[in-house]
């Protein structure tokens, strides 16, 4: 297989998280896939880096995409990170993403980091997602 069905699967991640209400409710509109010009809001959701590979089988073309959500805050605290971190996995989490080309075989959180940034002042966790995908 080969990267054909990425750009299907992050506008099925990014209208999933937009679509999900309560991270609607969280966040807003502050989902991107990428960063705004100009003024940044105080907590945001933003798709990261993907690994992707092989995954053919017997059956056909597949690929396995891992994938990072991140969730920002300039807060000084972890609770409305984690908060929104939680929403992001409810929403992605074993979803049955409808992809614009091929189809989603599974969608797995796989891990997170949650860390401070901006010399203490911020927070920011990376979610890790595991998708598989075969082709039409």
């Amino acid at each position: 297989m080969s990267y054909a069905m990425s750009a299907a699967l992050q506008e099925a991640v990014f209208t999933a998280l937009s679509a999900h209400g309560d991270l609607h409710g969280a966040v807003g509109t502050a989902i991107f896939d990428a960063m705004p010009s100009g003024a940044v809001p105080t907590l945001y959701v933003a798709l990261g880096p993907e690994q992707v590979r092989i995954a053919d089988d017997k059956t056909g073309s597949g690929a396995e995409h891992v994938f990072v959500v991140s969730v920002v805050t300039e807060a000084p605290g972890f609770a409305s990170a984690k908060t929104a971190a939680g929403l992001v996995c409810d929403a992605l989490h074993e979803a049955p993403l409808v992809l614009s080309r091929g189809r989603l075989v599974s969608l797995r959180f796989r891990s997170a980091k949650a860390a401070k940034i901006e010399k203490g002042t911020g927070r920011k966790i990376d979610l890790t997602f595991r998708a598989r995908v075969e082709d039409d």
